[in-house]
């Protein structure tokens, strides 16, 4: 028994030198799996946070011998589970993650064993199925919990309640939208423009419903809206649609102040524009969070979508991205300051038709700068001067690493 003991913290010291590669791998596996898991860069955020602590623990658990009446889910995955009952994720997806994770710890495991004397490899692999099963179904048992505690505390509370019509009414369900406009007290035959906001900065709860409700007061104002829904997304997030007086463009910037970043859809009439916008505002916000976990700064950012369409219609393949700028920008896609001077000035170059003046007053520098930087920029292209003769790729490229930072030059975002 001791020798069998020995064994299995052995194995645990081996999982524990090669765990990089394996919750890598288990991260990617389950986002391509489950689908529901793998919504935003919030949600992936917290999914692989989830994922690095639960390996963690069930390696300490393999190699001290932990008493599993002690165990205790970790924080980060009680946290992703109380996440994922706010946004009305199913507890399925979150225990099938479990599942699917039990199967690639013991897939890993496996194949560490050869250094084992051969008789021993069969019953040190019976017992460390036993001790993972016992491990993953305590820790399901006490994440079903937290998830159905959370949901139930959720959708009792009038946030929930609003969320709860919001995501009827955008999953293009038939929904008796009487009764939404009555529950929500706004109009769904409206102009709606919706918008996403979240913090820039580390924020108290309190504070983020404050800045909210600030952004909510100034947009109103602003736009002469009709009416305004707030409803939050989860502890972080917060959804607002305000109803427009007449259809037309509309565009408002943060308040004076505003600690928030936010994501900005298209105005667009009707239950059909209340979900149109809504989803282009996610897309948006994909994109910052993308940026901004590239290494950006956290000022906040006020992004429309028609400022970002293009990339909003790229991002969801991010390998494509890559290849694509590095294809149409050759070596003006390298990484490092100065190659992004470059593009930026390039970019703010097409953007005002070619004019160094205007783009020299657009940057706040001298004109001759402006060419200096603007000839160096175009020689690094793939055809020199030539890769503007139809400068679409250009552009689009160009607007890609604007909007995703490094993320569109290789690196993770």
């Amino acid at each position: 028994m001791q020798s069998q003991e020995a064994s299995v913290r052995r194995v645990g010291d081996r999982v524990r030198e090669s765990r990089e590669a394996l919750i890598e791998e288990l991260v990617r596996d389950t986002r391509a799996q489950i689908g529901a898991l793998d919504h935003d860069a919030a949600a992936r955020s917290l999914l692989e946070a989830s994922i690095t602590e639960n390996i963690v623990a069930a390696i300490n658990y393999l190699r001290q011998g932990i008493d599993p009446d002690l165990l205790e889910a970790p924080t980060a995955a009680l946290a992703y589970a109380r996440f994922l009952a706010q946004r009305d994720v199913p507890q399925s997806a979150l225990i099938r993650a479990y599942r699917i994770g039990h199967q690639r710890f013991l897939d890993h495991v496996f194949a560490l064993l050869d250094e084992l004397p051969a008789a021993e490899r069969v019953p040190v692999c019976v017992e460390l199925v036993r001790r993972s099963a016992r491990f993953i179904d305590l820790i399901c048992e006490q994440i079903g919990r937290t998830y159905e505690r959370e949901r139930d505390r959720w959708v009792a509370s009038r946030s929930g309640v609003r969320q709860q019509w919001v995501t009827d009414l955008l999953g293009g369900r038939p929904v008796d939208r009487a009764a939404a406009e009555r529950a929500l007290r706004y109009p769904l035959d409206a102009v709606h423009i919706a918008c996403t906001l979240w913090p820039a900065g580390r924020m108290t709860s309190f504070d983020l419903v404050a800045a909210v409700d600030d952004v909510r007061a100034h947009a109103v104002s602003v736009l002469r809206a009709r009416a305004a829904l707030l409803v939050p997304t989860d502890e972080h997030e917060a959804r607002l649609w305000l109803a427009l007086p007449t259809a037309g463009p509309a565009h408002f910037a943060a308040p004076e102040g505003s600690s928030l970043h936010a994501a900005i859809g298209r105005p667009a009439p009707g239950l059909t524009g209340f979900r149109t916008s809504a989803r282009q505002a996610a897309q948006v916000r994909e994109i910052l969070g993308t940026r901004l976990g590239s290494g950006a700064g956290a000022a906040p950012l006020w992004v429309h979508y028609d400022e970002a369409a293009p990339v909003a219609l790229m991002a969801g393949d991010l390998p494509a991205v890559r290849d694509f700028v590095a294809a149409s920008l050759g070596a003006l896609a390298a990484a490092g300051p100065r190659a992004a001077v470059l593009r930026d000035t390039l970019r703010t170059f097409l953007t005002h038709h070619r004019s160094h003046a205007a783009t020299a007053q657009a940057m706040s520098l001298h004109r001759n700068s402006i060419q200096y930087r603007v000839h160096r920029a175009t020689s690094l292209l793939p055809r020199g001067d030539d890769s503007l003769a139809d400068d679409f790729n250009v552009r689009a490229a160009l607007l890609a690493v604007h909007w995703l930072g490094d993320a569109a030059l290789g690196a993770d975002p």
